[in-house]
């Protein structure tokens, strides 16, 4: 017998986590591509700081609404193939994204994408949980989600050259290649059996799923948690560059190098180390899990604050004190993903996700590049109007998004941190109900 299958897993499961983490993979790489470029864009466009966090918006919110059905697809549906659709979707429409003449153009682009990337996650995670048992299912979903930051580091760091090089959109044409050659490898995957990994009631479900779903506490909890740790990200995620750009005098392609620094090569230490530590904790105490997240959050708030708040040219500082605050955040997906399949049937899992994700992206991903993009407006003009001057120069659109990220992201990955404490206390009884 082969040590995978003493293990309790196949290699078909393995084979199968990879073509998952490629899809991940791509998924972040194109949806980190304004963020990389926004600079460029913003200029050739002539856009204000809330347009710029608008384009973010427009596209979350129809990612998060066309998760809902996607997610119910998952539960009813081949799984692989509802990937492989979806990944070829948005291939396609990344692509698009570089031919565009106008930010309307830009704009209809991204929803294409978005509706085709809501089809990755609920029915990945699902799929997920039904290749490793649940005392596995955070090292194996912290593999899958490390397609998460190295997406990320390669869009900032790959994206922010060919940006420099040869112009904003190189990088939307060169996202397509690999994402119809991936769609073809989740065509060809064997559909994993539903809930094989778990002792299952035998009685078939009734009742609305989102009632049931929504009926269990903890759920309510971890949908708090992703809204607030969402605000973050996306806030960062797209303003990050602009931020180095503008504050430190960074150009495109060293400001996407830190960049992928802070928010990619960070994630392969917090997603692999955190795993392992957050199945171990899972195994010795039930709210481990849940309890080892929420102090990431709240150790990683005011490393964040510090990192956004340097001199001007202190770069090293920037980097390591946003390096070190945006790990722990890394541990929230192996923490808080396994605790939401735990709590919910396996048949459920899917539609489950989606729900989450719904309410995380609406309330959380939606508002965090808009409402970050307004708030750097509002300081530019108070430090603009503070100074009696009479235009709104780069030198008071640096302090604008300075101090709107400042005070944003910090605040969001605290309130993250102390709904995950919540999350924990009712965590228990919901998985024994389940």
């Amino acid at each position: 017998m082969s040590s995978s299958a003493e293990n309790g897993v196949s290699q078909s499961a393995r084979y199968t986590l990879f073509v998952l983490f490629l899809i991940n993979f791509l998924n972040f790489f194109d949806r980190a591509l304004p963020g990389v470029v926004l600079e460029p864009l913003r200029k050739e466009f002539g856009l204000s700081d809330t347009m710029s966090g608008l384009l973010g918006t427009a596209f979350i919110l129809v990612y998060a609404i066309a998760g809902i059905p996607l997610g119910r697809l998952a539960d009813r549906l081949r799984r692989t193939q509802l990937l492989a659709a979806g990944v070829a979707a948005w291939s396609v429409f990344t692509a698009v994204g570089g031919m565009v003449t106008n930010f309307t153009g830009l704009v209809l682009a991204r929803l294409g994408v978005g509706i085709g990337e809501a089809s990755c996650a609920p029915a990945a995670n699902s799929m997920i949980g039904d290749l490793y048992p649940s005392h596995r299912r955070a090292r194996a979903l912290g593999l899958f989600m490390l397609g998460r930051p190295l997406g990320s580091l390669a869009c900032f760091a790959l994206g922010g050259w060919l940006a420099q090089t040869y112009g904003w959109r190189a990088p939307f044409f060169l996202a397509a290649v690999p994402g119809l050659i991936v769609a073809f490898m989740a065509w060809r995957l064997v559909e994993p059996a539903r809930g094989q990994q778990d002792i299952t009631n035998a009685v078939a479900l009734s009742g609305n799923p989102f009632i049931k779903i929504l009926s269990i506490q903890t759920v309510w909890w971890i949908i708090a948690s992703g809204a607030a740790i969402n605000f973050a990200a996306y806030s960062l995620n797209t303003f990050l560059p602009s931020l180095l750009v503008r504050v430190h005098g960074l150009n495109i392609a060293q400001a996407g190098g830190v960049a992928s620094l802070v928010l990619g090569a960070t994630g392969l230490v917090g997603l692999t180390l955190g795993g392992v530590l957050a199945d171990k904790l899972h195994q010795a105490f039930p709210r481990g899990r849940l309890l080892f997240g929420a102090v990431a959050m709240l150790i990683s708030a005011p490393l964040l604050w510090l990192g956004l708040t340097q001199p001007k040219g202190a770069i090293t500082a920037v980097t390591l004190f946003l390096c070190a605050g945006w790990l722990l955040c890394f541990l929230y997906y192996v923490t808080v993903y396994p605790a939401l399949q735990d709590v919910v049937d396996a048949r459920l899992r899917a539609t489950a996700m989606a729900v989450y994700f719904f309410f995380q992206y609406v309330l959380g991903g939606a508002v965090g590049s808009l409402v970050t993009g307004a708030l750097s407006d509002h300081f530019a003009k108070a430090a603009m109007l503070a100074e009696s001057a009479a235009e709104l120069t780069p030198a008071f659109r640096a302090i604008g998004l300075n101090q709107s990220l400042a005070l944003a992201v910090p605040l969001a990955i605290g309130a993250t941190g102390l709904v995950l404490l919540l999350a924990a206390r009712s965590f228990v009884a919901d998985a024994a109900r389940r």
